[in-house]
């Protein structure tokens, strides 16, 4: 993580099913959750890339740390207040774009550095094989995450802290650091999300879809950071 505001067993011995196989072995209700999502998170990152590619062409500045958290979470908390109205879907295509927006000015930034495109595609590659991998290890195996979620409470409220103190005393290498911490974080949210979907404990796909997208965004924004060194600031 920089200093902009962008900001845990081993499967069985058995061949992981097809996609399609994997929903199958599911209740109904599962696996229309589970389609609704994938479909859902499918398209809001295809709008959120388009958004931040947009803003690069652009040159679009970046927001600033108040009006990224007031956005974040006004959009976040709206979502959860329409989560089973019709207001639902353009709201998660609002916060999804906004994020976008954000991220744009970080991706101009690490174009900027030497090697910058081919660090781009290699937080992208590695984000997108670590989702797919995560995915279908718990489609598999239907394993339960869910007492991981203490843990990774504490470890965001952790992460928030030493963000802002990297942030306000200007500190590289303690922002370096913040970033691993939350490409872990992300890493077990996309466990214990994807479980608690699998196990019956989510039965909202648009809110599963944002828990999803956050997760996916702050692993590719952290991992865009480590692989760019903290090569800005």
């Amino acid at each position: 993580m920089n200093d902009s505001p962008h900001t845990i067993p081993l499967p069985r011995n058995q061949r992981p099913p097809s996609a399609q196989g994997s929903l199958q072995q599911h209740s109904p209700e599962v696996a229309r959750v589970l389609k609704n999502t994938y479909a859902l998170l499918s398209l809001t990152l295809l709008w959120s890339a388009g958004v931040a590619a947009t803003g690069v062409a652009l040159q679009l500045p970046a927001p600033g740390l108040v009006i990224t958290l007031v956005g974040f979470f006004g959009l976040l908390f709206a979502i959860h207040k329409a989560q089973n109205s019709g207001w639902a879907l353009p709201l998660v295509f609002a916060l999804t774009g906004f994020m976008g927006y954000t991220l744009g000015p970080l991706l101009t930034q690490t174009l900027s550095l030497p090697g910058g495109a081919q660090t781009i595609v290699t937080a992208l590659v590695a984000t997108g094989a670590t989702f797919v991998a995560l995915s279908a290890y718990v489609l598999a195996t239907k394993r339960d995450f869910s007492f991981m979620g203490g843990f990774l409470f504490a470890g965001i409220v952790i992460a928030i802290m030493l963000a802002l103190g990297a942030m306000f005393f200007q500190m590289p290498g303690l922002a370096l650091a913040v970033s691993g911490l939350v490409a872990l974080l992300s890493v077990g949210l996309i466990l214990f999300e994807t479980s608690r979907i699998v196990n019956g404990g989510e039965t909202n796909y648009v809110l599963a879809t944002v828990s999803l997208y956050i997760s996916v965004f702050n692993l590719f924004s952290s991992l865009l950071s480590l692989l760019g060194m903290g090569g800005n600031e």
